[in-house]
């Protein structure tokens, strides 16, 4: 339910205190503290006092899907929206609550829809602290920063309001109905599902392609079941459009839906490390405003048993197997001894989602792997075959999601989408296989996907596999062809989708604090932004700047800006490999003599010893310009790209390393600050 509480100001004032109050507890969950229930007779109290004379409509507990959280209280009062939250009791401003009332106002500015033209107001309410000067700054989207009050001013601060923003007529009814189109982040998505919200809760109405995709590969399990099949599906999708979402998406509301075990699969071990970590805490604090104890050891176990480090799944896999004639099969005695009879050979989960599918190994090195960390010589399998093998295990359905990023490898040993396609065709013909019609791009497997599978019996190909909408970047959907042309120097399509990126500023600089201060300036309440570098950025250091240095992603990503480890205090900085599958509200790139424009072309190189040496191998050089991709379509809502001015006296970051770069990202039309 969108809110818990809806009228007109006029009525709202005439209502007796207990019947709002015995409507928002009815409304409410069953098990409500007592102090929640105090909270709101105090909040009623205070805004029956202050809000008469003004008419409007007036909202209590007004939901924000994307954050899982519902704002306090919602005015509607001359085309203006106040949004207002409440600290009954607190004696203090503190920034954990600005940032909260701020994120509020955000969210309603960005994805409300009736709100996008409107000034919106957030006033944070602590009782019985201090009465705050009324200070209305307006930003250039007509959100004010937020109004500190203890509730005695509110009145004069809609006043005051007034004054700043002429009235205007809105239909406050269309507002309370309007369409709200979010765009969470992946750390936001995956607690709203792990709440058992749908994909649908939590995404843009103009990006069906999720439901859709989510809902066909619901009709492949019922069927595989049904009809006792072993299926694979390989879902495709542009940067940022939502192939994470739609594996948590599966791996959460298959257990309610389907009643079969499901798990979310990553090679990705920094994006593991920090979802188990995220919707572990959110767990624990829902918990505790229930009143209800936990630790948090049971609460990560229980979040562990849906997200996995895949290399955690294939080593249980390994478990009980001995290889034999070139295959790994079970060892039997393993399995009778009395210690291992209650384990069983296939996995827990008939339905496995993994995530960054083209990033799992090749057979050279999952053997060479496998010999150094698990003493298992001749290892026969590449890791594609390895895991589609453990599914098969299955006597009666399994289901694999593959979930595709194109041109995205970006370490030595990554197989790329190719290997699992082979895997399928030489060893498991019996497996039905639905592929995104997007597979034959050059992209994946060098387009070659079909003629590989031409002699497979059961291949379905469909558009309902490929996700074409970006929801990474809601204020640029153009951001990720901007990027794929200014890599691959279409410099005349660069500069024309650079014209329509116009609510997302790309800027360019050569001075680090410079990029800093950009980006302060424009990030409020909790919107997160930091720097990121390529792993192979080795010169980086005079400007502060150490790769070597490897900052723990959770608290990076996770922690507030007090905390001197987060993003937020742009000390530390993270690579290719840690934020790959994640985002931030804003970056700051900062670009090294490791991948550099030279004679119209991108020059690649590798810094050994003391100085830089030519990448001369192709994979390498197209992990590297990976690498860059990856970094480039991070934002969620607009970056900086800093290229250093370099050192006439240091051999190792001679100014023509940078000064050709510079100049081709300036050439395409980016604007210097």
């Amino acid at each position: 339910m969108r809110h818990y509480y809806h009228n007109t100001i006029t009525a709202f004032l005439n209502q007796p205190l207990d019947a709002i109050w015995l409507q928002l507890t009815a409304v409410g969950r069953g098990d409500l503290l007592n102090t929640q229930k105090q909270a709101w007779a105090e909040q009623i109290k205070i805004l029956k006092t202050h809000l008469t004379g003004f008419t409007g409509d007036i909202f209590f507990e007004y939901s924000i899907p994307r954050m899982g959280k519902r704002i306090d209280a919602v005015l509607l009062i001359d085309g203006i929206v106040f949004v207002v939250e409440f600290k009954v009791g607190s004696e203090e401003f503190t920034g954990a609550d600005i940032n909260q009332v701020w994120d509020y106002a955000l969210d309603l500015k960005y994805f409300h829809e009736e709100s996008h033209h409107l000034p919106i107001i957030p006033i944070l309410v602590s009782t019985n602290a201090k009465e705050n000067d009324i200070l209305l700054f307006q930003y250039d989207d007509q959100i004010v920063r937020p109004i500190l009050s203890n509730g005695d001013n509110i009145a004069t601060i809609i006043r005051q309001s007034q004054l700043v923003f002429p009235p205007t007529y809105i239909d406050n009814y269309l507002w309370s109905i309007s369409r709200y189109a979010p765009t969470p982040t992946i750390i936001e998505a995956a607690q709203a599902l792990y709440k058992n919200h749908s994909v649908k809760d939590i995404s843009r109405s103009d990006a069906d392609n999720l439901t859709n995709t989510s809902d066909y590969i619901f009709k492949v399990i019922e069927r595989a079941k049904a009809e006792h099949n072993k299926v694979i599906c390989f879902v495709t999708g542009v940067p940022g459009a939502g192939k994470t979402l739609v594996g948590l998406n599966i791996s959460t509301q298959s257990a309610s839906k389907e009643g079969v075990n499901a798990v979310y699969l990553s090679g990705n071990g920094p994006l593991v490390k920090i979802l188990v970590e995220a919707l572990t805490r959110d767990k624990i604090r829902q918990l505790k405003e229930k009143g209800e104890k936990c630790t948090k050891k049971e609460v990560e176990q229980e979040v562990k048993s849906f997200i996995q480090n895949v290399h955690h799944f294939r080593d249980a896999c390994l478990e009980g197997t001995i290889i034999k004639n070139g295959e790994i099969v079970a060892d039997l005695e393993y399995f009778r001894s009395e210690k291992n009879r209650d384990k069983s050979y296939a996995p827990i989960d008939h339905i496995a989602i993994f995530d960054e599918a083209q990033r799992a190994w090749t057979k050279d090195m999952t053997a060479d792997f496998m010999r150094r960390k698990k003493n298992r010589l001749g290892f026969p399998y590449s890791e594609p075959e390895f895991l589609i093998s453990c599914m098969d295990r299955h006597k009666d359905w399994a289901l694999i999601v593959c979930l595709v990023g194109g041109g995205q490898e970006i370490n030595t040993g990554e197989a790329g989408i190719s290997e699992w396609i082979a895997s399928i065709n030489n060893h498991f013909k019996d497996w039905h296989v639905h592929i995104s019609s997007r597979l034959t791009d050059k992209e994946y497997a060098e387009g070659e996907s079909l003629n590989l599978l031409a002699d497979h019996p059961n291949v379905y190909i469909t558009d309902e596999l490929h996700l074409a909408v970006s929801l990474r970047s809601f204020r640029a959907e153009k951001l990720s062809l901007f990027v794929h042309q200014l890599l691959d120097m279409d410099k005349e399509g660069a500069s024309e989708t650079l014209k329509e990126l116009t609510k997302y500023p790309i800027v360019l600089t050569r001075d680090v604090k410079k990029a800093k201060r950009w980006i302060k300036e424009r990030a409020r309440g909790n919107e997160r932004y930091g720097i990121i570098v390529s792993s192979q950025a080795y010169r980086l250091r005079p400007l502060a700047i150490d790769v070597r240095v490897k900052p723990d992603p959770v608290h990076w990503f996770l922690s507030d800006r007090e905390d001197i480890r987060s993003s937020y205090c742009m000390e530390d900085v993270v690579t290719e490999f840690d934020i790959q599958g994640l985002e931030l509200d804003y970056t700051c790139v900062v670009w090294d003599g490791d991948f550099r424009f030279k004679h119209g072309d991108w020059g690649t190189y590798s810094f050994v010893g003391n100085k830089w040496q030519n990448i001369k191998k192709e994979d390498r050089k197209m992990y590297l310009k990976n690498a860059y991709r990856v970094l480039l379509t991070r934002a969620r809502q607009g970056m900086v790209i800093v290229v250093p001015h370099g050192d006439l006296e240091d051999h190792t970051r001679k100014p023509e390393y940078y000064d050709s770069t510079y100049k081709y990202l300036k050439s395409i039309g980016l604007e210097e600050i």
